[in-house]
């Protein structure tokens, strides 16, 4: 089918679930914050499974094609994860900058990063269980878990990557012996540390691919519009992806107004294009999303083009969400029927 659509990853939690006011007023969290959640211990689990269906209902009701779980029981899209990993002192935070340069709480890797056992496999089940649509499901990349970390047990953040990249590989194995239709590997740090990316960032991605089959996705972006308002027009690390094994890359476009231009040095890649602008809580029409598609057909086969927001969805008001999922679909719509 032309014109796929879906989501990054994330969709927004329900206040009665989460306290999106405190979300929104700070970093994405890279240690566990279980203070967010409104639900107590004993009924938490219980009211993300119900959270998380409303999630999948929305994207089939807005009729996306390519349907992910919403990331609703997270508190950011790599702590999760991270956390999860033998070798991370679960007790002390450690501090490093996040991308803004502003110092944050972190894991503290005090020994080698393994992965004790699967983190995701149980919310892929459960989203292939409540949805008869291709399904996604997204893991933290293992540069951007290694930046966002303060190690002291490696001597070198290119040792701590390859250690991650094993972790995240394994943890992608058992994604696709679940059922996953796509998984995507989340990679923002990329975008913020090109010098490390270009060292070591895209060899540790390989690592975390090798020996995959399925089909993957790398997302790399510049940051949450709700935390990052201005944008520049081109990425600081993009092109050097054609030479990663993922079969899929996704970025932004509709907020930055990306120059289209570089996505023809990555001709052998699906693109993601990022068609939804999540700091504009105006609802697009089907026409701008159709324009700012058009954009980059110069550059990328219609064949390898996707419609997806720009970048997670989780701090939208939902009902800005869902509607922008819905012009998106019809954008889709329209532009099969221009160019089937």
């Amino acid at each position: 089918m032309l014109f796929p659509t879906t989501l990054v990853g994330s969709y927004p939690q329900p206040d009665w679930l989460i306290d999106r006011e405190k979300l929104a007023k700070r970093f994405p969290p890279r240690m566990r914050a279980k203070e967010l959640w409104r639900i107590p211990e004993p009924w938490l689990a219980e009211a993300q499974d119900d959270a998380t269906r409303l999630a999948i209902r929305a994207q089939e009701e807005a009729g996306i094609d390519v349907v992910t779980d919403g990331e609703i029981r997270r508190e950011s899209y790599s702590n999760r994860f991270a956390t999860a990993l033998e070798g991370v002192d679960q007790e002390n935070p450690g501090e490093a900058n996040d991308r803004s340069g502003k110092p944050i709480q972190v894991p503290r890797v005090i020994g080698r990063i393994r992965r004790m056992h699967p983190v995701e496999v149980g919310d892929l089940l459960f989203l292939k269980k409540h949805t008869t649509r291709k399904t996604k499901i997204t893991v933290p990349g293992p540069f951007t878990m290694s930046e966002q970390a303060q190690h002291l047990y490696y001597k070198s953040g290119e040792e701590a990557a390859m250690d991650y990249a094993v972790a995240v590989n394994e943890e992608i194995r058992d994604l696709f012996a679940a059922g996953a239709d796509v998984v995507q590997i989340d990679e923002p740090w990329m975008q913020a540390r090109p010098e490390k990316a270009r060292q070591y960032g895209l060899k540790a991605l390989n690592r975390a691919l090798e020996g995959i089959t399925g089909k993957t996705a790398v997302h790399i972006c510049f940051g949450y519009a709700a935390v990052i308002h201005q944008k520049p027009s081109g990425y600081s690390f993009l092109p050097e992806f054609a030479g990663c094994s993922c079969h899929q890359v996704s970025i932004e476009a509709a907020q930055p107004k990306l120059d289209c231009a570089v996505l023809s040095t990555l001709a052998n890649k699906q693109i993601l294009i990022g068609c939804l602008d999540l700091n504009d809580m105006t609802i697009e029409t089907p026409q701008i999303i159709v324009a700012r598609i058009k954009r980059a057909l110069p550059y990328v086969a219609k064949e390898n083009v996707v419609l997806a927001p720009d970048c997670g969805m989780k701090y939208l008001p939902r009902e800005v969400a869902f509607g922008k999922m819905e012009a998106m679909v019809e954008a889709a719509k329209l532009l099969r029927a221009e160019f089937s």
